[in-house]
C-alpha cells in the first residue's frame, strides 16, 4: 500500500512539472511574438518580419572622404626620407617653438642654476648671464629631452675633436661646438626644409662661398672636416661686423641682414637679449638653445647623463687618399668592415661610390685596424673594384622588368647592407630601384630587388652547377670566407678566375661548397 501511494506521487510530481514547463516556454515564444509584430509596423505599414530593408548611402556626404591609400604611402615614404631623422627634428622643431613659460623642475633650484651659470659665465665669451627665460628652456630641456641628450653626448666624443682642432686654428671659441647640435643633432646628411644640408646646415651657394663643391658624387657639406673648415671662416667673417659672439650666432642663423634689421628696430640695442624679440622667430630660439646646450653638456655629471657609447671614437680611425674609383661595398668587402660602418665614416659620398677626378683629391676614412689592410693591398683592391665596375649591368633596359624583379618585406634585424648581400646586389641599386635618400629601414616595408641573376625568377627551383674538379686544386669554404679573402690564399688568383672557373655570377657563397681555384 505505501510502495503504490509512492508511486502514484511520482507521477503526480512529474505531470505537474512537464506542465509547468510547458507553459513558461509558450510564454516566453509569445513574448517574443509580440516584439517582432512591433518591430515589424513601420510608419502604420505591416512588414513582414524576416524582409531586408536597404540603407540608402547618402552620395553627397563629405565627412569620410579618403585620400587613394598608395598614394598617401608614397607622400609619406618621400616626407620620412626629407626628414628622416627624428632626432633632427625634434631640434629643429625646439629651436623653432620655444616656449619660455616657467618649468617646474626642482632638482634644479633657480639659485644653484644662476651660480653655475656664473661660473660658466667667467669661463666663455659668450654671454650667459642668468634672465628667466634661458632658465625656462634648460629646465625645458632636462625635463623632456634626456634621452636625445645622450645619444648626441655619445656622439659627440666622435665628432667634438674634429670640430675643436679647426676652432683652435681659427681662433674660435671651442664652446662653438655646440651650435652642430643645435643645427644639425650632428648628422651629417641633415637636410632642412629650405634645403640646408649638414652638420653645419649650409645652403648650396653659401657652401660653395667656402669651397664646398657639390657634384652627383660628392656633397662636401657633409663632409664633417670641410664644412667645419667653412663654418669657421664664415663665424670668423660674421664675428668681425659685430665683434659679439652672440651675435655672430644669430647672423650665422638669419645673417648679417636680419641682425642689423633688429639692432635698428632696437634702437641700437647690440645686446643679443635686447633685440631678440625683434629677430626672425628661429632666430629668436637660436641663442638660448645654444646656450642651453652647452650649459647641459658643460655640467652633465651634475645631472646624472649617461652617455652612449659611440661606434668609434675618432682617434680610432685614420684617413687614406684614394687612387681610382672605388665604391664602398668594395672596401667592405676587402676589408671585412660593414658597409653601414663606413658610411658612417664618409657620410659625404652619396652614392657610396669614391670617385676619381682629375685634379681632386678624395679621403676614405676607415678604422686604424683596416687602414693596413687595404693600404698593402691596395692595388689588387683598385684592380678588383675595377673589374667590378667594368662587369656592371647597364641601368633600365634590362633591370628594369617585372619578370626579373622581386618583392622583399623588411624583417626584423635587417639592413641595406645585409638584404644587398643575400642577393648579389649593391646598397646604392637598393636606393636607386626604391627611391631611399637615407639607409632607415622599417619592418614590414616593401623593397623591389633585382637581382643579380636577372633571369632566374624568385619562385623557380635554381639549377644545380656542376662543375668538373678532377685534377684541379679545390678548396672548401668556411665561414667567414668571400671571393676576395679566397682569392688571397692562392698566388695569381683572381676573384674573377673563381667566378669563371666556378660558373658563377654573384659574389654569394656557401658554407661547404667546393670550389675550384686553379685551371
Amino acid at each position: 500500500m505505501t510502495f503504490k501511494t509512492f508511486l502514484l506521487a511520482c507521477l503526480c510530481l512529474s505531470v505537474c512539472s512537464g506542465y509547468s514547463q510547458t507553459k513558461t516556454d509558450s510564454i516566453s515564444k509569445k513574448s517574443s511574438d509580440i516584439v517582432s509584430n512591433k518591430d515589424s509596423v513601420i510608419d502604420g505599414k505591416l512588414f513582414a518580419s524576416k524582409k531586408k530593408i536597404d540603407v540608402e548611402v547618402d552620395t553627397l556626404g563629405v565627412k569620410n572622404l579618403k585620400d587613394l591609400p598608395q598614394v598617401a604611402e608614397l607622400d609619406k615614404k618621400w616626407l620620412d626620407e626629407l626628414y628622416n631623422n627624428s632626432l633632427f627634428d625634434t631640434i629643429y622643431k625646439s629651436v623653432t617653438e620655444l616656449e619660455y613659460e616657467p618649468v617646474y623642475y626642482p632638482e634644479l633650484s633657480t639659485d644653484t642654476l644662476k651660480a653655475r651659470l656664473e661660473r660658466l659665465n667667467a669661463r666663455t665669451p659668450f654671454n650667459v648671464e642668468y634672465n628667466p627665460s634661458l632658465e625656462s628652456v634648460i629646465k625645458s630641456y632636462l625635463k623632456h629631452r634626456r634621452n636625445s641628450l645622450e645619444r648626441l653626448m655619445g656622439l659627440s666624443h666622435f665628432y667634438f675633436p674634429m670640430f675643436e682642432q679647426e676652432f683652435d686654428n681659427q681662433n674660435i671659441p671651442l664652446e662653438m661646438k655646440y651650435l652642430a647640435i643645435v643645427e644639425s643633432a650632428l648628422k651629417p646628411r641633415a637636410r632642412s626644409r629650405v634645403g640646408a644640408t649638414g652638420i653645419w646646415q649650409f645652403m648650396y651657394g653659401t657652401g660653395k662661398e667656402h669651397d664646398l663643391n657639390v657634384s652627383s658624387y660628392v656633397d662636401d657639406r657633409s663632409d664633417p672636416i670641410k664644412s667645419t673648415k667653412a663654418a669657421a671662416e664664415y663665424l670668423n667673417r660674421v664675428y668681425r661686423i659685430f665683434n659679439d659672439w652672440d651675435l655672430a650666432l644669430a647672423a650665422y642663423n638669419s645673417g648679417p641682414g636680419n641682425v642689423n634689421k633688429a639692432i635698428r628696430r632696437s634702437g641700437g640695442s647690440k645686446n643679443y637679449w635686447n633685440i631678440r624679440q625683434n629677430l626672425p622667430r628661429e632666430t629668436a630660439g637660436y641663442v638660448p638653445a645654444f646656450l642651453a646646450t652647452m650649459y647641459i653638456f658643460e655640467y652633465a655629471k651634475e645631472h646624472g647623463f649617461k652617455p652612449e657609447r659611440p661606434a668609434f671614437q675618432l682617434i680610432q680611425t685614420d684617413t687614406v687618399h684614394v687612387k681610382q674609383m672605388i665604391s664602398l661595398n668594395h672596401v667592405s668587402e676587402a676589408t671585412g668592415i660593414k658597409i653601414e660602418e663606413l658610411q658612417f665614416l664618409n657620410p659625404a659620398y652619396k652614392l657610396d661610390i669614391i670617385p676619381k677626378v682629375k685634379g681632386k683629391t678624395y679621403a676614405l676614412r676607415l678604422p686604424r685596424e683596416a687602414i693596413g689592410t687595404f693600404v698593402t693591398n691596395e692595388d689588387k683592391i683598385y684592380a678588383f673594384a675595377n673589374a667590378e665596375f667594368n662587369q656592371r649591368e647597364k641601368p633600365l633596359p634590362k633591370i628594369v622588368s617585372d619578370d626579373t624583379k622581386i618583392r622583399y618585406r623588411v624583417q626584423n634585424g635587417d639592413y641595406l647592407g645585409k638584404i644587398a648581400r643575400k642577393y648579389g646586389v649593391r646598397v646604392s641599386q637598393l636606393k636607386q630601384w626604391n627611391g631611399l635618400r637615407s639607409n632607415n629601414l622599417k619592418i614590414g616595408q616593401r623593397l623591389t630587388i633585382y637581382p643579380r641573376n636577372h633571369g632566374a625568377s624568385s619562385s623557380s627551383k635554381p639549377v644545380k652547377k656542376v662543375v668538373n674538379t678532377a685534377g684541379k686544386q679545390t678548396y672548401k669554404v668556411k665561414s667567414g670566407d668571400s671571393l676576395w679573402t679566397i682569392a688571397q690564399k692562392f698566388s695569381g688568383v683572381s676573384v674573377q678566375n673563381i667566378k669563371d672557373w666556378n660558373d658563377i655570377s654573384g659574389n654569394k657563397l656557401k658554407i661547404g661548397m667546393t670550389l675550384v681555384v686553379s685551371k
